[in-house]
């Protein structure tokens, strides 16, 4: 039960490009208040991702990042923490070391949660910031180290599934030329089509017509395309942003010739998702045109809006 009127919860996602701090006031009969929000670049994955371990520099960085996390954590009288790893760490030979170093330098415990309990925490926090239709609806989550596909029906999960196709991992496999070369590009979309044959199965199977995106690329999509239209982007007023199928395709092969100097000059586009923006673009428009999507939306509620509601229900039980 609640004590008192509400209490303060901090929620840390460990993401494999991104340290992401949320601290909320639970207020009650499932409701939350944002009162403080952060995100570090760490790239864990930086180097070596696909070889498996996280290399001393970017082990470092993460531990820092939750270092500043625990102070301001602590500034503000949170008690509650709750810290969730996902790619990188889990598929790590080190990534028990960081859990480790993580609660003797940084007085963090985490946990490492597998790609299937990262697919239904970000359902939740899909629920918590979108009227889900009853039609069926494909959800996308572009991490660093994986990506999540979540399709559901009557608001329900039907099927989930989590591919180690995350942006940094790709853009290590990858390696694409500045700009991405066309034939890169067919490379890249062939692999897709091995690695996501049960995703299109099951696409075949319920024929979703709405993409729901969460994460950062689909925010950093939404905020380019706001900037061109000279429009507001992403901002705290709502959950959920349609994005117009015109206006990303604009985007997308705009960005598909641009070289790492001109995307630094991309209004909307922020420093830390200038790297991997790229990869991010070819995944979702492999998305739209081999799934036949029709409506495409992005959330701004995620992972850790998830956890979040999760322990809400928790501790109303």
């Amino acid at each position: 039960m609640l004590e008192g009127k509400f209490m303060k919860v901090a929620v840390i996602d460990l993401g494999t490009n991104t340290f992401n701090l949320l601290i909320a006031e639970v207020i009650g009969q499932g409701k939350f208040k944002k009162i403080y929000a952060d995100r570090i670049p760490v790239k864990l994955g930086e180097g070596t991702i696909n070889q498996g371990f996280i290399s001393p520099e970017p082990f470092k960085r993460g531990i820092n990042a939750l270092i500043t996390y625990k102070q301001k954590i602590d500034e503000l009288g949170v008690t509650i923490i709750k810290a969730f790893a996902t790619s990188a760490i889990r598929s790590a030979s080190n990534g028990n070391d960081f859990i480790i170093e993580a609660a003797q330098q940084a007085g963090v415990k985490v946990e490492t949660i597998d790609g299937d309990r990262e697919a239904e925490l970000i359902f939740l926090g899909v629920c918590a910031g979108a009227d889900l239709s009853d039609e069926p609806t494909l959800i996308m989550d572009i991490g660093g180290g994986s990506t999540e596909f979540i399709i559901t029906k009557n608001k329900q999960i039907v099927w989930k599934k989590s591919y180690p196709l995350g942006a940094s991992r790709l853009l290590q496999l990858f390696k694409p030329e500045d700009p991405i070369k066309p034939a890169t590009i067919e490379k890249f979309n062939n692999y897709l089509s091995e690695q996501l044959s049960d995703l299109h199965e099951k696409v075949a199977e319920y024929l979703p017509k709405t993409l729901i995106g969460t994460s950062g690329a689909f925010d950093s999509f939404v905020d380019m395309i706001a900037a061109i239209k000279d429009a507001q982007g992403i901002c705290d007023k709502k959950q959920i942003y349609p994005i117009d199928l015109t206006d990303f395709k604009v985007m997308f092969h705009q960005t598909m010739q641009s070289t790492y100097e001109d995307r630094l000059q991309i209004k909307g586009l922020i420093p830390i998702r200038v790297d991997m923006i790229v990869i991010s673009f070819l995944l979702a428009n492999f998305i739209l045109h081999s799934c036949f999507i029709e409506d495409f939306n992005c959330c701004t509620y995620s992972l850790k809006e998830g956890i979040l509601v999760e322990f809400m229900n928790d501790i109303q039980h």
